[in-house]
C-alpha cells in the first residue's frame, strides 16, 4: 500500500496556475529585468540628447557687424548648399552628415589652454566667446578635394587667443584638438583612423590676420555640422586644417603632425598651403569647381590670400609647403 506523505506546501491542481498564464508572466518578468536594466542606459541618452539641444546663450550676439577688409571675388555659396555638404569624419564618411552631427552637445563646452603658457587654464565657451569681441567675415575655402565654397564667418581672430593664452617664448606651435566621445560620433569607433582630430598651425600662422576661430556663419551660431562650437578657418590652406568642434589649444615646441598627416603623409602634409601647379598624388589641383554652380575656376596661389601669407614662408623654400 502506497502512503502520501503531504508537506504541508502542496496546492490542489485545480488551484495551479495554467501553462498560459504561467509563461506570460516569466515573459513579462523577463522582458521587465531586460527594462531595468536598459533604464540606465536610456536616461543617458535622453541626458545627451536633452543636452544636444540647449539654447545658445551667445544667440544674442549674432549678426556680428562685418569687416569689410575681407571681401569675395564669387558669390556667397547659398547656406542651404553649405549645410548640406560638409566634410566631418567623427560622423560618418560621406558628405551628408548634417543629421548625424546633430548628436553632438555643444553646451556646456569647456576649452582647455595649456602647454607652454604662463597659466594653464580651462574656460567655459560662452565666456570665451565674450571676451573675445566677435565679427563677420567673408572667406573663400578650397578644398583638397578640388572644390571650394565661399562663406560668411562670425568669430574672432586666432591672435586674439594667443592674446589670451600668453604663450612662453619657447613655445613655437599652437596644436588643436577636437573633442572625443565614440558614443556620440560613430565615426570615431572607425579605429583605423588617428582620433582624435588634431592639427596644428605655426605660432606666425595662428597669428597672422587671416586665421580666424570661427563660431557662427551666415549671421547666426554655428551650426553644428560646420564643427560647433568653435572650429578654425583657415583660408589659405586646403580645407582639412580648418579643424572642427575644438576642445583644446596647446602651445608646443615640436611641431603636431594632423590627422591627415598621420593617417597618409604621402598627401597630406603639416603646411597644405593651396597652390595650383602642386598636384595631389592623385588628381590635379590646377582648377576647382564653385559647389552649387557646377562652375569652374583656376585655382589661385595661396587660395588667392598671397597677399597676406606669402611672406610667412620666406626661408622655408625647402620645406613641402603644399600638400
Amino acid at each position: 500500500m502506497h502512503i502520501i506523505h503531504r508537506r504541508g506546501w502542496e496546492i490542489p491542481e485545480r488551484q495551479a496556475t495554467p501553462e498560459h498564464l504561467a509563461f506570460s508572466r516569466r515573459a513579462f518578468l523577463v522582458g521587465g529585468a531586460s527594462a531595468m536594466a536598459l533604464a540606465p542606459c536610456a536616461a543617458n541618452a535622453q541626458r545627451v540628447a536633452d543636452l544636444a539641444k540647449l539654447p545658445d546663450p551667445t544667440a544674442n550676439l549674432y549678426p556680428a557687424k562685418r569687416n569689410p577688409k575681407f571681401t569675395l571675388d564669387r558669390p556667397i555659396t547659398a547656406e542651404k548648399i553649405n549645410d548640406n555638404y560638409n566634410n566631418f569624419y567623427e560622423f560618418g564618411t560621406s558628405k551628408y552628415i548634417a543629421e548625424a552631427s546633430q548628436a553632438l552637445p555643444i553646451r556646456p563646452w569647456t576649452v582647455k589652454i595649456d602647454g607652454m603658457v604662463e597659466k594653464p587654464q580651462e574656460i567655459g565657451i560662452d565666456d570665451l566667446i565674450r571676451k573675445m569681441t566677435i565679427e563677420e567675415r567673408l572667406y573663400r575655402h578650397r578644398c583638397v578635394e578640388a572644390w571650394s565654397m565661399a562663406i560668411a564667418w562670425t568669430g574672432f581672430p586666432l591672435a586674439k587667443l594667443i592674446d589670451f593664452a600668453r604663450p612662453l617664448g619657447s613655445a613655437k606651435f599652437v596644436k588643436m584638438t577636437t573633442f572625443m566621445d565614440a558614443k556620440l560620433a560613430p565615426g570615431q569607433n572607425m579605429s583605423w583612423f588617428p582620433w582624435p582630430y588634431v592639427e596644428g598651425l605655426t605660432l606666425a600662422e595662428a597669428g597672422n590676420e587671416l586665421a580666424f576661430i570661427a563660431t557662427g556663419c551666415y549671421g547666426h551660431p554655428l551650426d553644428k555640422q560646420h564643427g560647433a562650437p568653435l572650429r578654425l578657418a583657415v583660408p589659405w590652406k586646403y580645407g582639412f586644417k580648418s579643424i572642427k568642434s575644438i576642445v583644446r589649444f596647446s602651445f608646443v615646441e615640436q611641431r603636431p603632425k594632423g590627422y591627415w598627416e598621420a593617417l597618409q603623409s604621402s598627401e597630406y602634409g603639416f603646411w597644405a598651403n593651396v597652390n595650383p601647379t602642386v598636384p595631389h598624388p592623385r588628381w590635379s589641383q590646377a582648377s576647382e569647381e564653385l559647389i552649387g554652380t557646377g562652375e569652374r575656376r583656376p585655382t589661385l596661389i595661396f587660395n588667392g590670400y598671397g597677399d597676406y601669407v606669402a611672406g610667412l614662408y620666406k626661408g622655408l623654400e625647402n620645406e613641402r609647403l603644399w600638400a
